[in-house]
């Protein structure tokens, strides 16, 4: 192994680590993935949980400069394909292989910097937050999925309208839920409302139903373009979904009281089942193509 290639595995592996440190339900899914199209999702992943951390966990006098510093990296690597910081350093290089530019990284950065000065959010605002926070990580996953294992000469594949506004929808979806499933955390640690016009303290039923309404028609725009993503990604992102649709329900069930007081999770021997499920239904399908194919012929 060469020293370069041993950074580069070592950047990889740190972003590994960073996902299954922080989600189970994300990494789950991840699973599904031919290698390249994992470890570049790692990495976007890692990047993204690092500014979180600025923002939700250190938020300490100097956050604002040390976002900074972390999106100045981020540009710099973009240019370079390296970087000294092992989690920049790995996105920076599944950049090369997939498209994934400005156009999803700066909107990002604007939204990880409103959570250092925006309290509570008005709908444009609200909207402009999920854009960046969700919707463009969506499209890096997308991007990824679709170039990850092209061979090197090959061109970048350039995503189709409604995959683009699939991967988008499926971003704000997640977020959406999130958000419920954080209102205690993040109005009583955080001192934000991220909901517009939901009080977090007096949270009703219709405050509850009216995000979920919202993250059923996103879902709905996302499983329209499930079949433009290759097979094992659309495997991993029904699997990620199937879990967010169990969460969905939960939500649901839940006493508005109760959201505030505790974060709704999936099981462990649950998600296993819900994801198992998925498997199999991708399996019998592939060998229903593969059938067809062979009759076709």
């Amino acid at each position: 192994m060469t020293a370069r290639r041993r950074y580069d595995t070592t950047a990889a592996r740190a972003s590994r680590a960073v996902l299954r440190t922080y989600s189970t339900s994300f990494g789950i899914g991840t699973r599904l993935l031919p290698p390249r199209s994992r470890a570049d999702i790692e990495a976007v992943y890692a990047l993204v949980r690092l500014a979180d951390e600025v923002v939700d966990t250190y938020r300490g006098p100097d956050a604002d400069d040390e976002l900074d510093e972390l999106e100045a990296q981020t540009a710099r690597a973009l240019v370079t394909g390296y970087s000294t910081n092992v989690v920049v350093h790995a996105f920076a290089r599944a950049t090369r292989r997939t498209g994934i530019g400005h156009d999803e990284i700066d909107p990002f950065f604007a939204s990880m910097r409103a959570d250092l000065s925006v309290r509570e959010h008005d709908r444009a605002s609200y909207d402009t937050y999920v854009y960046g926070s969700a919707e463009v990580v969506g499209v890096m996953c997308l991007k990824v999925f679709l170039s990850a294992d092209r061979r090197p000469g090959d061109p970048v594949v350039q995503p189709s309208p409604q995959a683009v506004a699939g991967a988008r929808a499926l971003g704000a979806a997640f977020q959406k839920v999130n958000f419920l499933r954080d209102l205690g955390a993040d109005h009583g640690d955080l001192g934000r409302s991220y909901l517009p016009g939901v009080d977090a303290g007096r949270l009703t039923d219709g405050d509850v139903h009216a995000v979920l309404d919202e993250v059923r028609d996103d879902l709905a725009t996302a499983r329209a373009a499930l079949p433009l993503l290759p097979p094992r990604a659309r495997c991993a992102v029904e699997a990620t979904t199937a879990l967010y649709d169990r969460l969905l329900r939960d939500l649901a069930a839940t006493p508005p009281e109760d959201l505030t007081q505790r974060r709704v999770r999936v099981p462990g021997p649950v998600k296993a089942v819900v994801v198992g499920r998925v498997v199999a239904g991708a399996l019998v399908r592939e060998g229903t193509q593969r059938v067809r194919r062979v009759v076709g012929a």
